[in-house]
């Protein structure tokens, strides 16, 4: 939603063009909701969500761990103040050479999905811990996953097991629900699943104690959503069920969940059209679009909240797209989103739950367009 301190902001501020305002306040809410909802579980922040620097540094001075995709995300997070050891290297896709440096620089927590990439680990982070991500299937999910990280339990056993033999530690098991996940009861088949890896080791003789329950966790867009209590409930149950009184370590990656709610984009009608006269949907133009920040709105997955200065007025059905020269940068055209008929060229709109990927998917200077500006309050 639009805070008071951000509608101060852009009251005050003016500022030029669409741009994305975080408020700090929001995200300091939602990493106490998390730690409240799950406090035997440490929070690793899932850095792609929104890099910014003073999000990572409220984050970090929170006690927040984090999620990594890349040696410049763990170099961020170590200037944000954490230390290596609340680091994780959570791509199962990485250089050797990545490897190598995230390990000089202390990391020593890492994701695998296939024996190649427990090699790469033997040679370039000796005695490091690995934990495999376990592929599922993403029903409930707004936006499932595809099949691109993880592999099937039986391999994740083979994996772990051949971890183990060649001088690694093999820590346990990842896996993610699916992003904007609304079935609470989603973690309970992931962690039956995880469990039964877990027994299988056991009697292999190694001993696995990790268990990465993921992101997924939802942001409010047009739906109503779970609170993150629910959340909490029921993967402490899911927890008690399949593990009994010997509980593993666990962790979650909160990204869209964590910042999501606290962001909103200020964007400009640029022009509202028709495609003939008798065409009964208005064509809304807007100053960003896919290319500028919006690319979650591919396929229509994530419908984001919008408000006018003409809300409250009588409302039709109209097209929204972007300002670029590329004919996939249509927002919502499939299933038409209902605007003000008083929404005129000049209006300024707020695009509220924008807080997770979008600076991070804005394009560089896609047809000069500037890259989305983003402040933090």
């Amino acid at each position: 939603m639009t805070t008071d301190r951000i509608r101060s902001f852009l009251t005050e501020r003016r500022p030029e063009g669409p741009c994305l305002i975080v408020d700090l306040d929001v995200v300091r809410e939602n990493y106490q909701a998390f730690a409240h909802a799950l406090p035997d579980t440490r929070i690793f922040y899932a850095v792609k969500a929104n890099p910014a620097p003073e999000i990572l540094k409220l984050l970090a001075e929170l006690g927040s761990s984090f999620d990594t995709a890349s040696v410049v995300e763990i170099e961020l997070a170590l200037a944000a103040g954490a230390s290596a050891d609340r680091i994780s290297y959570g791509n199962t896709i990485k250089k050797e050479r990545d490897i190598a440096r995230a390990h000089e620089l202390g990391v020593r927590l890492f994701a695998v999905d296939s024996i190649a990439e427990v090699d790469k680990i033997v040679r370039a982070a000796p005695g490091a811990r690995v934990f495999c991500r376990v592929l599922t299937d993403g029903v409930g999910a707004d936006w499932p996953l595809s099949r691109k990280f993880g592999c099937d339990p039986a391999m994740a056993i083979e994996i772990l097991e051949y971890a183990h033999r060649n001088g690694l530690t093999a820590a346990g098991v990842s896996f993610h629900v699916g992003s904007q996940q609304r079935d609470t009861e989603a973690w309970d088949r992931a962690l039956e699943m995880a469990a039964g890896v877990f027994r299988t080791l056991a009697e292999r003789g190694i001993q696995l104690t990790l268990v990465n329950l993921g992101g997924g966790f939802p942001t409010r867009y047009l739906k109503d959503v779970p609170v993150v209590g629910a959340y909490g409930e029921a993967i402490f149950g899911a927890l008690r069920r399949h593990f009994g009184n010997r509980l593993p370590e666990t962790i979650i990656e909160p990204g869209r969940g964590m910042v999501g709610s606290a962001g909103v984009i200020k964007a400009e009608v640029v022009l509202v059209s028709r495609k003939s006269d008798e065409d009964p949907l208005r064509w809304v133009f807007l100053d960003i679009g896919k290319f500028g920040g919006l690319a979650e709105t591919m396929d229509e997955a994530i419908r984001y909240p919008i408000r006018t200065p003409h809300d409250g007025g009588e409302v039709a059905p109209c097209v929204i797209a972007g300002p670029t020269c590329d004919s996939a940068d249509v927002l919502y055209e499939r299933d038409p989103y209902h605007l003000p008929l008083g929404l005129e060229i000049g209006d300024e709109i707020l695009i509220e739950s924008t807080g997770a990927y979008t600076t991070t998917y804005a394009s560089v200077a896609f047809n000069g367009f500037a890259p989305l500006q983003s402040y933090v309050i």
